[in-house]
């Protein structure tokens, strides 16, 4: 008896083809039904598509497993689930998949996603941050855009021997650690099961220790996902409470940090910089004060957009259902309660 795999998000149809060729799958992909990618590695599609309704419903009857969230909406997903009745678990394609779920009733059907995937990427992104700004990347691009050859270069900072603090120490986190390290910095962490070992990390607190860390500091990485508990946790106070020029990249999600808060500070020049990946609304409005601001380097939530990210979606969930099969278990299930 072959499992029933449904694709649910635009996926490039090479790779479809890897679905249908694993032994013990029945592959139920109708590419009439689904959005078509807009970008590369888009995973959402335009969400103003509606497939057929028949024959969407039709495949999704069939379903026993969901190869990504339709549109990246609960609410769709929410839809499709109530015309599904023996799906028993669902691949998310992003790391942040308990936003995807947040809010439905999923009884017994288990969600995984594609967490660490991204995270040399993000670590990457947060070591650009704090490297532009020692090496005053926004004052070299300006003298060069006024074809400005100054008497006395500024003096600049040095990454090695600094101290970095991270919040958030899952997959992006440890891969951010063993980059500064390997820089020569001291390494702090926390996370939300407090005092422990994380290789690559000199010291690892919980939460409470958070603004006393900051103090502490040169850099602050932030990679946490956004539940009840981390939303608005890196506050003014810790903001506050970061050394002089500190450097700011966040690469989790907008809304853990207080954002009124870390404008106010980068105008003021208490903060040397900010890296930012993410927003607490995105698309970024036009009234941002990030866009006005010289010592800010914006991404907008592309710096783990991989060129082959496809396919390392793919490859998580290929493993899975192999796991899956054999009734192993699967890789980065989401506690649907604490939302990653």
């Amino acid at each position: 008896m072959s499992l029933a795999v449904m694709v649910t998000s635009p996926v490039p149809e090479e790779l479809v083809g890897r679905i249908a060729a694993m032994p013990g799958v029945e592959l139920l992909h109708d590419p009439s039904v689904l959005p078509s990618q807009r970008f590369a590695a888009d995973t959402g599609g335009d969400p103003a598509f509606r497939p057929d309704e028949a024959r969407w419903r039709e495949l999704l009857g069939r379903a026993e497993v969901l190869y990504g969230v339709p549109f990246n909406s609960p609410e769709r997903l929410g839809e499709a689930l109530a015309h599904a009745p023996n799906v028993r678990w669902v691949q998310a394609r992003v790391a942040g998949a308990g936003q995807q779920v947040r809010g439905l009733d999923l009884g017994d059907i288990v969600v995984t996603s594609v967490s660490g995937i991204h995270a040399r990427s993000l670590a990457e992104f947060s070591l650009l941050g704090l490297l532009a700004f020692a090496q005053a990347l926004p004052r070299l691009a300006a003298d060069k855009a006024a074809r400005h050859w100054p008497d006395a270069p500024e003096q600049i900072d040095e990454v090695g021997g600094s101290t970095v603090l991270i919040v958030g120490l899952g997959a992006i986190g440890i891969e951010t650690a063993r980059l500064c390290k390997a820089l020569g910095m001291t390494v702090l962490g926390v996370r939300r099961s407090g005092p422990g070992t994380v290789e690559h990390v000199d010291e690892v607190h919980g939460p409470d220790a958070l603004a006393g860390l900051a103090a502490r500091a040169d850099g602050l990485v932030v990679t946490l996902p956004l539940t009840d508990a981390s939303r608005g946790l890196v506050d003014d106070a810790v903001l506050g409470a970061l050394r002089p020029r500190a450097v700011v990249t966040n690469v989790g999600r907008g809304a853990v940090i207080d954002e009124a808060a870390l404008v106010r500070r980068l105008r003021d020049g208490s903060l040397g910089g900010a890296a930012l990946d993410v927003f607490d609304t995105e698309p970024l409005p036009p009234d941002s004060p990030f866009w006005e601001l010289d010592n800010v380097i914006l991404s907008p939530h592309g710096a783990a957009r991989v060129r082959d990210e496809d396919e390392r979606q793919l490859a998580v969930f290929t493993d899975n259902l192999e796991r899956f099969l054999a009734g192993a278990p699967l890789r980065n299930v989401v506690d649907t309660g604490q939302g990653y």
